[in-house]
Parts: structure tokens; C-alpha cells; sequence
């Protein structure tokens, strides 16, 4: 199974953390000789790539080197001294075990099992709670993603865009946001017209009437059933008349939302709301929201144009917005969107934009910063595109050429889950490559197998149990889990809490991706190492409360994900 590997991972102010923060920031202002004159460095947690070098770990030491002008292995050593002492007067002291100091300058600290005891308690008396945030303190969220041109089916980049969309919403909305999801519709515009005018050619030539199929044009298959429905509504006097042009672009329209509603609801996305552009217009949006910043100078007029201030909100250069002919550039509407968002009451607005929109993002966020709204508020990012291969092949994806995989093939051919899961392998800045033969696997090989074959494989050993005379119930002397796979497991299970806020603070699911990977690795180690249910009562209690914990967190994290669960494979 293609595991993510560990790696250095900061670790957010859950309480522990938090506590332990502030005990280190004590010893350091102890450790300077004229702390109020002196820059206090921030302290941040890290989970080491190896085990055996602790729970948590500070690099502390190496950030004061330079201020204290010693060796930090020197700093650490002090550091840790006085942290061992403060430690034992602390609310931590049943918590942490003891701290260690490592090359050149780490001090890392190892929990006391009886704390790791004590969290299985705490996991399964929570159930699918365990590991929620206040995060979000109950402010709204809008996660806006996908908003793809409704001019072709869904492609596998747009089927990445979904998959990390749905999973932050979920993300998002479990670190105690309230969350709505929407799809910002483009009805309008150039790529409109031409998807009508694709429409409107294929229409005429199976009527037998003169046509002449636009340059640069939609060439898809879809186009031509779409054209053949159209000579079947609408016939050819409709299709002669001088209203043709926009009865093929309206028509094309609204088929393609359709299509692009089915591609969605087969993958398990369900939107809020979905926003077409045109009503910005046709409510008044537009124009008011341009009036505003017309009103409050960030929108000028120079050389029969009005262009943004955007250089005052930290662009490379001001933007147009009227032309000096009277039309609109992009922005104008996405202005007005996002002016519409705010005024719906979203304290934070997540875009989710492809890599060509990256030069996009600093004119927007100067023109939410021009209405009045903090920038921080609106957070956009890019989800990098997908290549899908099979074996050595990989498979074009041209919308226009019509030569490519719908959204809707792949998830034929993998099923939901896999094709859910494999897009979001990678964080969503990365380039991600989608073997369609791993992901149909049914083997450890394939990672989401993997992970669910854990979750069902947890499901067979409690239905077993439940089964057998005298099986009892899972509450147990949880400090008979002792053995090195079975406090691994438990310090996996601690961490979950701080992935999720992590992750939703960074915006990326990609988070849960790795810690699943790394909770079913700890518990298929685990059962291939010990037996769980024994000969013993007590051990066998204790075990299973441990691997019904497990199951727990898989099953939460998956739901987070958009995948399932399944009890049996």
C-alpha cells in the first residue's frame, strides 16, 4: 500500500499543545537575561518523523541560538532541565513522562501511557464527535467550487475540484463552522455563445439546413445529441428564424446544468445553492455594487475606461472594469458576486479556482478589500490538475475536442469511493496522477482499500465477539495495552483531534488523507502482532475497546472525505 510518509507536522493549540506551549514559553523568558527587551520567539509543536524520538517535539533551542549566542543542544539541554521541573508542578504532570533532548537542539517529550489510557476513554465515549472543533466558532462559511462552464460534461479536473470541494466543506463544518456549499453558474458570455453556436450548426445539419460550424467550436459527441434534441424541439422554422442563436444558447444551457447536476449527484455532491451569473444583472447586483466603489473612489475613470485601484490593496497594477465601449471585464461580475456572498451574511468565502486562475486571485481580493471587507475573509485556492492514466497511457482531456473521460466514466469504472479518494492524494497545490488500474484493486495495495478493509475488518472481529458466550462489554483496564503496536495506535488516535483543526485551518483535507493512511497502518501491524480476542476476559475487553476505537476514527474520517465505510468486504 503506497503509504503517505510521516512527516514534521505542527500541531495546532488543542489543550495539551496549548498547556505545554506555555510551559516552554515560560522557560525560555527564564533563559534570557532581559526577557521584556528581547524578541520572545514563537513555539510551535511538532510530531517527530520517528516514533522513538517522542510524542511532540520543539526546535526552540535553534531559534534562540543565534539571539543567546550558544550552542542549541547547549539551549535545549537548559531548556529541558527546567521544563522536567515546571512539568512536575503542572496540570501536565500526569500527562507527559519525561523529555529528552536530541541533536542538534530538539526537545522532545513522551506522553505517559496512562494519558494514552485514558483517551481511548475519551474516543469512544464520544463516538463520531471525537476529534470536533470550535474552530469556527458557529461563523458561516461559503465554499464555492467546482462553478464549472456549463458547456461539456464534467472532466476529471473538475471531478478533483469536487472531491476536495465536498471534502473541505465537510472539514470545515466539523471544526465547528455552519457551512453552505455553492455553485457560482456562468450563463453568459463568450464560451456560451460558442457552445450555442456549436449547438445551433449541429442542429441545422440534421434538419438539411445551410449552416456553418463556428471556428474553435465544441466538438464533443454531446454536441451533436444536443443538436439533434434541438431540431426535434424546436424544428426548422424556430431553427431559420432570426431568435436561433439564443434558443440554441438557452437550450444548451440548460441541458448541460442538467447533465452537469447528474455527474454531481453521481458522485455524492450535493450543492446549497446554485448562482447564475446572469441574475447578478437581472437583480441589480452589478450595477450597485460598481456604483459603490464608483462612490467610494476605488473605482476611476481614465481614458474612457474605469478601472480598480487595485495597486492600493496590494496588486501589481489596476485592473479595467468598464471598457472604455461601455463592456464589462471578468471582474465586474465576480465584484458583485462577492459582494452578494458578504451581504448573505458568510463571515469567510472559500474559492476553489484551477491553475488558470492563479493570476486572478490578487485583483479579486484587492476588489473585496475596495467594498469595504477584510481580506482574510476570502480565502481562494487552487486546485492543481489531475492526469489520468492507465498503465503507461495517459488519456487526453480537451473539453473543445471533445476527446477526453467525463467525470462520470471514471467513477463507472472505479466506483465512487475510489475515484473520491484518489483525488485527493495529494494536497490539492500538487499535480496529482489518477491510476484508474490501482484504484480498481481489491487489495492492500490500493490505498482507500486499504483503509476500509481496516474499518470492515474491525467490523468482522466485534460481530465475532458479540456472537460468543459470555461476551462482555468493552469497558476494560484499558492499562493492560502495553504492547508497542497498541500504545502506537493510541498515540495515532490522540493526534486526530489536531489533524482536523489543522487541516481546516490550512484548507486542505489533504490532512485526513495521510492520517487515515496512518491510523490503518498502525492497526493492520497491530492485528498481524497480536491476537484480539484471547483467552484472556480482560485483555480481550481491552483490546476490543481499542480497535472499536480505530474504527471510530476511520469511519469519521471517511465521512469527511465523502467515503464510505463499509462493514464488509
Amino acid at each position: 500500500m503506497p503509504l503517505v510518509s510521516r512527516s514534521l507536522r505542527i500541531i495546532p493549540a488543542v489543550p495539551l499543545e496549548a498547556s505545554l506551549r506555555d510551559l516552554i514559553q515560560r522557560s525560555v523568558g527564564e533563559l534570557q537575561s532581559a526577557p521584556d527587551s528581547q524578541a520572545k520567539p514563537s513555539v510551535t509543536l511538532e510530531i517527530p518523523r520517528t516514533r522513538a524520538h517522542g510524542d511532540l517535539s520543539s526546535s526552540i533551542a535553534m531559534q534562540l541560538a543565534s539571539q543567546l549566542r550558544r550552542p542549541p543542544q547547549e539551549i535545549a539541554s537548559s531548556l529541558a532541565e527546567r521544563l522536567t521541573l515546571l512539568l512536575k508542578e503542572s496540570s501536565l504532570r500526569d500527562s507527559i513522562e519525561r523529555v529528552e533532548v536530541k541533536p542538534p537542539g530538539f526537545i522532545n517529550f513522551f506522553l505517559n501511557p496512562s494519558f494514552l489510557h485514558s483517551l481511548l476513554k475519551q474516543v469512544l465515549a464520544e463516538g463520531p464527535n471525537y476529534g470536533r472543533s470550535s474552530l469556527g466558532g458557529g461563523r458561516r462559511a461559503l465554499v464555492e467550487f467546482v462553478s464549472a462552464n456549463p458547456t461539456g460534461p464534467l472532466s476529471v479536473a473538475h471531478g478533483r475540484q469536487a472531491a476536495v470541494g465536498d471534502a473541505l466543506a465537510n472539514l470545515l463544518g466539523f471544526a465547528g463552522y455552519r457551512v453552505a456549499r455553492e455553485y457560482y453558474l456562468n450563463d453568459e458570455g463568450t464560451q456560451i455563445d460558442l457552445l450555442g453556436a456549436s449547438i445551433l450548426a449541429r442542429a441545422k445539419e440534421t434538419l438539411n439546413l445551410p449552416s456553418s460550424f463556428p471556428e474553435n467550436g465544441y466538438k464533443g459527441g454531446y454536441v451533436v445529441t444536443f443538436g439533434e434534441r434541438l431540431a426535434e424541439i424546436s424544428g426548422r422554422k424556430v431553427l431559420e428564424g432570426s431568435g436561433a442563436q439564443e434558443t440554441a444558447r438557452k437550450f444548451g444551457v440548460r441541458e448541460l446544468t442538467k447533465v452537469i447536476r447528474g455527474d454531481l449527484d453521481r458522485f455524492g455532491i450535493r450543492f446549497d445553492r446554485w448562482f447564475p451569473q446572469s441574475s447578478l444583472n437581472r437583480w441589480g447586483y452589478l450595477n450597485r455594487s460598481l456604483g459603490l466603489l464608483k462612490r467610494n473612489g476605488t473605482l476611476y475613470l481614465s481614458e474612457g475606461a474605469w478601472w480598480l485601484k487595485s495597486t492600493a490593496f496590494g496588486d501589481d497594477k489596476d485592473r479595467v472594469v468598464i471598457r472604455s465601449d461601455g463592456r464589462l471585464t471578468y471582474i465586474a461580475a465576480d465584484i458583485a458576486y462577492h459582494r452578494k456572498k458578504f451581504q448573505r451574511g458568510f463571515k469567510l468565502l472559500v474559492n476553489l479556482w484551477g491553475p488558470d486562475h492563479h493570476g486572478y486571485i490578487s485583483r479579486l481580493k484587492a476588489a473585496v478589500q475596495a467594498m469595504g471587507y477584510p481580506p482574510e475573509a476570502l480565502q481562494i485556492r487552487i486546485v492543481q490538475l489531475c492526469t489520468l492514466k492507465r498503465g503507461a497511457e495517459t488519456i487526453p482531456m480537451s473539453t473543445r475536442e471533445g476527446e477526453f473521460i467525463t467525470l462520470t466514466q471514471v467513477i463507472q469504472e472505479v466506483g465512487k469511493d475510489a475515484a473520491r479518494f484518489f483525488f485527493l492524494l495529494r494536497k490539492s497545490d500538487a499535480h496529482l496522477e489518477f491510476d484508474l488500474e490501482l484504484a480498481k484493486k481489491h487489495s492492500l495495495e490500493n490505498p482507500v482499500y486499504y483503509i476500509q478493509y481496516a474499518h470492515a475488518r474491525i467490523s468482522s472481529i466485534l460481530a465475532y465477539q458479540k456472537q460468543q458466550k459470555g461476551a462482555g462489554s468493552l469497558s476494560s483496564d484499558y492499562s493492560l495495552l502495553i504492547a508497542p503496536e497498541e500504545l502506537t495506535i493510541l498515540r495515532v488516535l490522540r493526534e486526530f483531534t489536531g489533524v482536523v483543526e489543522l487541516s481546516a485551518k490550512s484548507l486542505e483535507p489533504f490532512g485526513i488523507v495521510a492520517y487515515l493512511q496512518e491510523l490503518a497502518e498502525a492497526f493492520h501491524r497491530f492485528y498481524d502482532n497480536h491476537r484480539v480476542v484471547s483467552d484472556s476476559k480482560e485483555l480481550t475487553a481491552a483490546r476490543l475497546a481499542l480497535v472499536k476505537g480505530v474504527q471510530t476514527v476511520i469511519s469519521t474520517g471517511l465521512r469527511l472525505l465523502g467515503v464510505s465505510a463499509p462493514e464488509k468486504m
